[in-house]
């Protein structure tokens, strides 16, 4: 199975959670024929993983504008200072797909929270900010959390990580305490779209223990809910960045 086809990127595929999501929206725009790149949350700059990076606020006329070698697009509203762009209001995204339609666009790719570059998080009461017409959300999580504690360190938000696990701040993270949190309505799955796919990812599995690790992980979301598979990924290994297909 292809990367692309294992994380579902076709329509809009919105990634949220943490250790990785940027990284995946990236790797998928590298191997997509026509992809946009965009926000709905602050995001840090990204000219260099695209094509051409245009600041407007008329996302679906640059779309609708964009020539051959522009692909894949960026578009941000605005640049708030110079390490961080602001993200789109979620009905301009939906917007933004019926011109991306219209082009031919295989994905309109969205980071739709966001998580201070730690490895582990859960969603506070005003995140994600997913659009309404999302066709993938991707929760994201990196592995290799698993056996770290539950501290600032490697976790944004701990106190909503322990309200759903049951774990207490400094416990040590188990696969079972990521994969609880991938997979809760009010964790991974909060504000998905009905009918929209859910693909959560595994990320930083480097080496052969890792991969063990996400295997156990994936598992255990499999066993809390339905989803048509968990993808193990890595952006470090010479074979990344697709590990691991772990299906239903």
């Amino acid at each position: 199975m292809e990367f692309t086809e294992a994380l579902a990127a076709e329509g809009v595929v919105c990634a949220v959670g943490a250790g990785g999501k940027k990284s995946t929206l990236y790797a998928l725009a590298e191997r997509l024929d026509r992809a946009v790149v965009t926000a709905t949350v602050r995001i840090p700059p990204f000219a260099e993983y695209v094509a051409d990076l245009v600041v407007t606020e008329d996302p679906a006329a640059a779309i609708r504008a964009a020539d051959e070698g522009d692909w894949p697009l960026g578009v941000v509203p605005e640049q708030e200072r110079p390490d961080r762009y602001l993200g789109y209001d979620t009905d301009v995204v939906e917007a933004m797909a019926a011109a991306a339609s219209d082009q031919d666009v295989d994905a309109v790719l969205v980071k739709a929270d966001g998580a201070r570059m730690r490895d582990f998080k859960a969603p506070a009461e005003r995140e994600p900010q997913l659009p309404a017409d999302a066709d993938t959300v991707l929760p994201v999580a990196a592995v290799d959390v698993v056996g770290e504690p539950l501290t600032e360190e490697r976790v944004h938000r701990v106190e909503r990580v322990a309200a759903l696990t049951g774990l207490d701040p400094g416990d040590t993270i188990t696969a079972e305490a990521v994969a609880t949190v991938l997979a809760h309505e009010e964790g991974g799955r909060k504000g998905v779209p009905e009918g929209a796919t859910v693909v959560p990812v595994l990320n930083k599995v480097d080496d052969d223990t890792l991969a063990e690790t996400g295997r156990d992980v994936a598992e255990a979301i499999h066993a809390r809910t339905e989803v048509p598979r968990v993808v193990l990924t890595s952006h470090a290994r010479e074979d990344g960045p697709l590990v691991n297909v772990v299906e239903a």
